[in-house]
């Protein structure tokens, strides 16, 4: 079974964070690492003023609808920390970006149980900076006028195909 551990970096969107713990919710994913200035639920020792990140949980309770409760997550500062942690505990660091890089998801072959699904902004993806951490960049192939999809929708197709059982 692949343990799949997702990193959402400078993601504004407090409804595109809710529907990233419900999405990893149902698809079984082992965490979510939130880095940069991406919103966070409320936790223990919070540094945030009390009224912000009450506003905050709220906003992401919308969209999660209690999966923030279900699904381990943290919030680090920086992207470039929460890769080196992942990669000492043996994740394979995987953006998901459109990238001169990028290898397309269905021709992607994950050769490692542990694998960090890195997403960027909702606008902006991942800089060229932040797609130099990652092993490996996959993208989705769009086949419409349009050139992306909301990040989450993207990452719901992603982490579904990367969470399947490997077919020998």
């Amino acid at each position: 079974m692949q343990k799949i551990t997702v990193v959402a970096h400078n993601m504004r969107s407090t409804h595109n964070i809710g529907s990233l713990f419900r999405t990893c919710d149902g698809l079984g994913i082992e965490q979510i690492v939130l880095t940069g200035y991406t919103a966070y639920p409320a936790q223990a020792h919070d540094t945030r003023l009390p009224h912000i990140a009450k506003k905050l949980t709220a906003q992401i309770h919308k969209t999660a609808l209690g999966a923030e409760d279900y699904v381990q997550w943290t919030h680090t500062a920086s992207l470039r920390q929460a890769i080196d942690d992942l990669k000492s505990q043996g994740y394979r660091i995987v953006a998901l970006e459109q990238s001169e890089r990028s290898i397309l998801l269905s021709d992607y072959n994950l050769d490692n149980n542990k694998i960090a699904v890195i997403l960027g902004t909702e606008r902006d993806g991942l800089s060229q900076t932040e797609l130099e951490l990652c092993e490996d960049i996959i993208e989705i192939p769009m086949l419409g006028k349009k050139e992306s999809l909301n990040v989450v929708q993207a990452a719901a197709i992603a982490l579904y195909v990367l969470s399947q059982p490997l077919k020998i």
